[in-house]
């Protein structure tokens, strides 16, 4: 069907093409038939004038005349006719009495056809005739002597049926030369066509369509503000995101044609231009709002051609980072919870296989007990479930990882009215967990103490370890983007923890002091954050 289409397409794009040319070449005939053939005819006319008026000087036609002597003229005037090529000169007197001819018989008779009226006035005129040698265009000149007595007239006639075969003869070199650039042109045009093909690889106009309206849907409907501009710093696109944007920051109109410089001189596109250096991920500060912008040059057969900025809003990136970040958790307890349930499989498959079923009921006894007296123990003190199945997912993982992680017996944590206030306080109880385990790592105690209180209004979240503590010069930085002491890709768990305690307005601090309350031993993380329980009344 596509390809049906295509050849369709080109059949009508060359029907188009040749209606076009015929049409140029149709219009190109007409003008210079209107302009060429009446030349043609002029030029002859103009001969015929020279010749006659030529002529008409020789002091031997004015003194035969005044003679009437017709020897010398009929002479000489039978070597012009000869020599120029033409049907015949006549030399007539005052009377219409021939002194030459081409026919001698005829000298000394009234001349025949008519037209030499007004040259036996004193006047030059030209017309066609009919006379003994034929139709004929006929030039009259009036001859006069030294003393400006007119005594005659010269006639030079040019057949009308040469003329017009000269007329006919032009015509068709127009009509050759017409053809011949039709010809060239359509060769050129081939050619011409060949090379547009092979820069635009081969794409037929349909493709190209399609590409520019798939191009311009993708630019439209992706996530990031898009602004591009030409090597002179023109901005030639601006797609529905990046107006959305600049909107957002008070920047208003249309920057389609406008100099970037102009339309938003903090981007600095022209320095890319300049330098030709791309500049990635890098906040700027646009009327309150922080944007995250990479800048990179446009290249086109290593030249630089243009520049193209994108750029999301920070704020929204953070966003979508704290919820993955809040996801990978949940994702992280269920995978825990899951590796424990498969260790207690392998064990109740193990004894099974080996006979020992009395030990299995007092294992799996002894298991549902613990685990039912665990479950039981987390959904008295925290009532929100959410929280609830996250605490039990962690305390797996800290199991599998040989480590005691204890929620304290007065720790209470009701049903918040908002679940993203959960969904933050598990970001910031899991990188808090997550970040305590991984200090333990090594260590011969591992414990973890975990404590939630919730009084007036404000929930109060401890998490304290048996770690190695932080240095106090390291206590401001442990909260910034990127800041680790674990290597590199580290450094986003306490900048979430962070952010998701200002989020909800409330206040972090640390201590180096771990579990067993000494000095230098561990570390104390307390969050404090405005608490908004689902039902007061059930407190």
């Amino acid at each position: 069907m596509a390809r049906k289409k295509r050849i369709g397409l080109r059949t009508k794009v060359a029907v188009m093409v040749s209606a076009v040319v015929l049409l140029v070449l149709l219009m190109l005939y007409f003008i210079f038939r209107n302009q060429i053939i009446p030349q043609t005819r002029h030029a002859l006319e103009d001969k015929a004038y020279t010749i006659a008026r030529t002529i008409a000087l020789i002091p031997l036609i004015s003194e035969g005349l005044s003679t009437g002597s017709s020897r010398e003229i009929q002479a000489y005037t039978s070597k012009i006719t000869r020599r120029n090529d033409i049907m015949f000169v006549v030399v007539i007197d005052m009377n219409s009495i021939r002194y030459s001819h081409p026919d001698a018989s005829l000298i000394g008779k009234p001349f025949a056809g008519g037209g030499q009226q007004a040259a036996l006035r004193g006047g030059e005129s030209i017309s066609e005739g009919q006379g003994m040698l034929g139709r004929s265009l006929r030039a009259f000149v009036p001859v006069y002597t030294n003393r400006g007595h007119q005594v005659g007239v010269v006639v030079v006639g040019l057949s009308l049926e040469r003329v017009e075969k000269l007329v006919r003869q032009n015509e068709w070199t127009l009509v050759a030369i017409l053809l011949s650039g039709a010809a060239l042109g359509a060769c050129g045009a081939f050619i011409l066509g060949l090379e547009i093909k092979r820069m635009i690889f081969g794409m037929e106009p349909a493709d190209i369509s399609q590409l520019l309206q798939e191009r311009s849907a993708m630019l439209q409907s992706i996530r990031e503000g898009i602004i591009a501009v030409d090597d002179k710093g023109v901005i030639t696109m601006v797609n529905v995101e990046a107006e959305r944007l600049l909107a957002k920051a008070g920047i208003a109109g249309n920057g389609n044609t406008r100099k970037i410089s102009v339309f938003w001189p903090e981007l600095r596109l022209e320095q890319v231009l300049a330098s030709g250096e791309a500049w990635q991920d890098q906040e700027l500060e646009l009327n309150g709002i922080t944007l995250l912008v990479s800048r990179v040059p446009i290249r086109v057969n290593g030249e630089i051609a243009g520049a193209i900025a994108t750029f999301r809003d920070k704020t929204e990136l953070v966003v979508l980072a704290e919820r993955l970040s809040g996801i990978s958790v949940y994702a992280d307890a269920l995978r825990a919870g899951a590796h424990e349930f498969m260790n207690k499989l392998h064990v109740i498959m193990g004894m099974t296989h080996m006979g020992l079923y009395e030990e299995l009921q007092q294992y799996i006894s002894g298991t549902v007990s613990n685990y039912q007296n665990e479950i039981g123990s987390i959904t008295r003190q925290i009532k929100d479930p959410v929280m609830a199945g996250f605490l039990l997912g962690k305390l797996s993982r800290a199991r599998e990882a040989g480590t005691e992680l204890t929620l304290s017996a007065d720790s209470y944590l009701p049903e918040a009215a908002d679940p993203q206030t959960i969904h933050e306080l598990i970001t910031i109880a899991g990188n808090l967990l997550d970040n305590a385990m991984e200090a333990l790592e090594g260590r011969a105690v591992k414990a973890i103490g975990l404590s939630f209180t919730y009084e007036s209004g404000i929930l109060s979240c401890t998490i304290q370890d048996s770690g190695p503590g932080i240095a106090d010069q390291l206590q401001q930085q442990i909260y910034v983007q990127g800041f680790s002491t674990k290597g590199e890709g580290r450094g986003f768990g306490l900048y979430l923890v962070r952010k998701s305690v200002e989020k909800l307005g409330g206040r972090l601090e640390v201590l180096s002091r771990g579990v067993d309350g000494t000095n230098g031993t561990g570390a104390t993380f307390t969050v404090e954050v405005p608490y908004v329980v689902k039902d007061e009344e059930s407190i």
